[in-house]
């Protein structure tokens, strides 16, 4: 057999590939036939060819190889939760988040057997208070651990400051003075509906307030936590086009220009009924996260919307991850994505669009003038009721749910938690940004025909 070298075929350009698409259309408009348009303003092109690419490509230095399975739990209880962390540890978790819920945790039970082990342990506080961060410190050693506390992100949340302005910054400082890190919860931004153009523009500017607010230290170095939704070419661009993006804000204020993502999937687009659909989504979307080049990779339970944390649910999720790296090899190669030209297109506008936004925000006071404002949640909302409304024409297809539901499906004996969106009228300083799901006004119809 004759072994073809690629020299030996002759180079087509895109012009004529579009020539070859015109004729095959047969009279129909290229444009208007082939090209779609998403809600950032992006026009999504039929195929992509090297002759419309600038070289080089940006390089945002991921490393897909070096991915962390993580698995969250809630410190309800000190000993029981390290009793579950030694669990998933051995069952395959190489990482753990404990989620602190007040400064009264018992920091000595809770690690009780785990210290100078070789894990990592990330502990996000859903308090502020400098002298815990101290304490937990003090008690970790030499454990590998990240501490993760986000006081915009918690007033973006609820429309409160834990304490008040001025208190919230000066512990912050000292927080961040003990651990030289600063984390933005970009993932409340999208649960609630922004588009990518806005995750990434908000992200940037919640950064560049901490920055803004802090003293120059090169030692400094941002997490982000992501969601990630099932647009899967969108959502790896997304994640390369974060890294460009803090490496270009963080150049400005001397800090560690790279930064560490923790992703997880949305809830945005999860589903009571058909539920099962809940793991297919949250497959793809961890396979997109890893392929973006998010450093610490946690899934959601495919029943983590209406049934309280179990077994059987976290061993599904957490085995999802294991066969993506074990069985489907998801971490021998570093920046899979490079090169693919749809992806390196797609995160070139996604970054020069977000950065514009950015720009914006900044020139019209930044993110928390923004906030007080009720500008930026406005702008979500507005995202947020374009997806809505396609999700409700059934253009946005959510299988199971408004597209082939099953009518037997029931599910009003199966909630052990609300699934959707509770109002709880308290006064706040600015209206807070709320999460919702797009199933939820079609769940609650059903839920009340059962």
């Amino acid at each position: 057999m004759t072994k073809l070298a690629f020299n030996e075929f002759q180079e087509v350009s895109s012009k004529q590939w579009k020539q070859k698409i015109q004729v095959d259309l047969k009279g129909a408009d290229y444009n208007d036939t082939l090209i779609w348009n998403t809600n950032e303003g992006i026009d999504v092109r039929p195929f992509y060819h090297l002759d419309e690419m600038e070289l080089p490509f940006p390089n945002p230095s991921t490393q897909a190889s070096q991915w962390t399975i993580n698995q969250t739990i809630f410190v309800a209880d000190e000993a029981k939760s390290n009793a579950k962390a030694k669990k998933v540890l051995n069952r395959g978790a190489e990482s753990i988040t404990f989620v602190i819920p007040s400064s009264g945790v018992d920091l000595n039970a809770l690690m009780e057997g785990l210290l100078n082990s070789k894990t990592t342990f990330h502990f996000t506080l859903q308090f502020c208070s400098d002298e815990f961060v101290k304490e937990l410190k003090a008690l970790l050693g030499n454990t590998p651990f990240a501490i993760h506390i986000d006081i915009i992100g918690n007033l973006a949340k609820t429309g409160n400051w834990y304490r008040n302005l001025n208190s919230d910054i000066e512990a912050y400082k000292a927080i961040v003075a003990e651990t030289n890190g600063i984390t933005i919860n970009m993932g409340l931004y999208q649960n609630a509906g922004a588009n990518h153009i806005q995750e990434l523009a908000y992200a940037l500017a919640h950064a560049n307030e901490y920055l803004t607010h802090l003293d120059s230290n090169p030692s400094i170095k941002a997490t982000f936590q992501v969601s990630v939704g099932s647009n899967y070419f969108f959502e790896i661009a997304k994640l390369r086009a974060l890294r460009l993006l803090w490496a270009s804000l963080a150049s400005e204020y001397n800090v560690d220009e790279t930064c560490h993502i923790i992703a997880t999937p949305t809830k945005r687009n999860k589903t009571l009924y058909d539920y099962n659909t809940n793991m297919l989504r949250t497959t793809t979307e961890c396979m997109a996260a890893i392929l973006g080049g998010a450093d610490t990779v946690g899934n959601l339970a495919y029943d983590a919307i209406y049934h309280k944390d179990n077994e059987f649910g976290a061993r599904i999720a957490r085995n999802q991850l294991l066969v993506l790296k074990h069985e489907s090899y998801f971490n021998k190669v570093n920046n899979p994505a490079d090169g693919a030209y749809y992806i390196e297109q797609v995160t070139d506008q996604l970054a020069d669009k977000a950065l514009e936004l950015f720009k914006d925000i900044e020139q019209q006071g930044g993110l928390l003038k923004q906030l007080k404002e009720g500008t930026i949640q406005r702008k979500i909302k507005e995202s947020a009721s374009k997806e809505q409304e396609a999700f409700n024409k059934g253009e946005l297809v959510l299988l199971g749910t408004n597209k082939h539901p099953n009518p037997k499906d029931r599910m009003k004996d199966e909630l052990e938690l609300y699934p959707f969106v509770k109002t709880n009228p308290v006064k706040t300083l600015l209206p807070p940004i709320v999460e919702r799901r797009l199933a939820e006004a079609l769940e609650q119809q059903r839920i009340k025909s059962e």
